[in-house]
């Protein structure tokens, strides 16, 4: 296969101590899209999603709630794979990191570390926070209103003196500032980009990796008193899933390595910086992207299970409809930047944008050649078109190459912002041409005007199927387009709609949201 025809994307791995809510939503909602469009535009694609199920957070919480570990993860693992069903993702594998796959592919990367020396026993003294699973140093760390140290995410801190593997990552600044001015595109947005330089240049210190505190983890190779650090543990999923260690393997030739880590921008530093070096270190190459878009607030508020304004995504889909929730997330907010969620936005954008602009576009037209065509689509000289007609028809044919600009660099609300110029474009050329006054003054005109319009739209829900798979699929039934002939290759005037094939009764894909919806209320 075309080295350019695979697309391996992933999401971060949820940690189970969580409930699924809107941050993990939107996450794998992004990678879903990008995977439903390559997958389209011919593309050998791997997607990715699962949990992360060890750590010292885990173990406490499994405490609590008075179950093993393994029983509280194999619990809280179902919400994930449910949330992922009910979200209609599409991903490919859904890996968990207490599987026995994962376990031999850390092992062998810790032996290829151990290896190459860039593993040593050493001991541990420093901040630790249990929340984040993360080590701090002490100019990290500030004090919370209770007089505790907290972390930059404001978990609170303990200290924590014990034997610890350490892996060199003091040796990797200047290889990883060298790999990144040659792969400029290897961390994006800009800003995040600019972000890791900024700490790499600071200066690294090698860091902890193991731990011997607790044992709910992977347990290091040949020494029983250590298991591997969580982080560590987590970023291997990765490779994982692609059939690591067996480097011989089909799919971990295909697909590593990766193209695509979406995440979080919390998580940045482990992806962007330990990743890439604990990889080069084992001798494996690094993902060629790391991705880290902007958080969600409610209603101005930052999201808080103490304050209870965390939006689970569930109840958005049943309040709003599936695909009215999966436009509005991409579509809201410039993708990369932090963003606030209302009622009042949702509903806004679903009524003018998927209600008005694009349902009442598709159910007009559709409706006229029903009625004015005999129900087929109607029969054009394909030589009379007009300027209009081709401006406008020129303009959807453009629609591809654009929003794969966008796509291939993660700018899924530009993507959706050009399909929609089109949108609007086709609404007032309806508006323009009048082919409710064509059916009488001229009917041969009407034609050439109606044809036009749903050869536009065929375009325009071809290419957002990504974004909108149930509903494009409807309108793409209205026009009586196989389902074999959805992928992007038939997106251009070849495969354009045969004059006189029998359309099926048009009927409203998207139906406006009640005022009342505003508040939260019913739909």
């Amino acid at each position: 296969m075309a080295e350019t025809k695979r697309y391996y994307v992933t999401t971060p791995i949820y940690y189970v101590n969580d409930s699924p809510h809107i941050g993990h939503a939107y996450t794998t909602l992004a990678c879903d899209v990008l995977a439903r469009f390559k997958r389209l535009d011919g593309y050998n694609v791997h997607f990715l999603t699962g949990t992360d199920e060890h750590g010292q957070k885990v173990a406490k919480s499994a405490a609590a709630a008075g179950m093993t570990p393994q029983a509280f993860t194999d619990k809280v693992s179902q919400n994930f794979r449910d949330l992922a069903d009910f979200m209609g993702y599409s991903h490919d594998d859904f890996i968990r990191t207490t599987e026995d796959r994962h376990t031999r592919a850390c092992q062998d990367i810790w032996q290829r570390l151990l290896e190459r020396d860039q593993v040593y026993l050493g001991s541990y003294a420093g901040w630790y926070a249990v929340r984040d699973e993360a080590f701090y140093a002490e100019d990290e760390l500030t004090t919370n209103a209770e007089g505790k140290k907290v972390g930059p995410s404001g978990a609170e801190v303990e200290w924590v003196e014990e034997p610890s593997y350490f892996f060199r990552l003091s040796d990797w600044g200047d290889r990883l500032m060298a790999y990144w001015e040659e792969n400029p595109d290897s961390v994006l947005p800009k800003s995040r980009m600019n972000e890791v330089k900024s700490f790499v240049k600071g200066g690294l210190e090698d860091i902890s990796v193991s731990r011997t505190s607790f044992d709910w983890g992977v347990p290091i190779p040949n020494d029983d008193e250590h298991i591997m650090y969580v982080w560590l543990d987590a970023l291997i999923n990765y490779v994982t899933a692609t059939g690591y260690p067996d480097l011989q393997s089909d799919r971990y030739k295909t697909f590593w390595p990766a193209d695509l880590h979406m995440v979080g921008k919390d998580i940045l530093r482990f992806h962007a910086v330990f990743w890439p070096a604990f990889l080069m270190a084992a001798d494996l190459e690094p993902p060629r992207r790391v991705y880290a878009h902007g958080w969600w607030t409610n209603e101005g508020e930052k999201i808080s299970k103490s304050i209870g304004n965390v939006i689970d995504p569930i109840d958005l889909v049943n309040r709003y409809g599936l695909d009215q929730v999966r436009y509005f997330l991409l579509r809201e907010v410039p993708f990369g930047n932090d963003g606030d969620f209302s009622h009042r936005a949702m509903v806004g954008r679903a009524n003018s944008e998927l209600a008005n602009d694009l349902g009442n576009l598709a159910q007009r037209v559709l409706s006229m050649v029903a009625k004015n065509c005999d129900g087929q689509v109607p029969a054009v000289d394909m030589n009379a078109f007009s300027g209009d007609d081709q401006a406008l028809m020129e303009s959807a044919y453009s629609l591809l190459p654009q929003v794969r600009e966008h796509m291939d660099v993660q700018t899924f609300h530009e993507a959706l912002e050009a399909v929609w110029r089109v949108i609007r474009a086709a609404n007032a050329y309806v508006d323009h041409q009048a082919p409710w006054k064509l059916r009488k003054e001229d009917p041969v005109r009407m034609n050439q005007v109606l044809y036009t319009l749903i050869e536009s739209i065929r375009q325009i829900a071809l290419v957002l199927q990504p974004y909108m798979p149930d509903s494009c699929a409807r309108m793409l039934d209205q026009l009586a387009i196989p389902v074999d002939r959805r992928t992007f290759e038939f997106m251009d005037a070849a495969h354009a709609l045969v004059c006189g094939t029998p359309l099926p009764r048009p009927e409203g894909v998207f139906p406006r949201l009640s005022d009342e919806a505003e508040d939260g209320g019913d739909v």
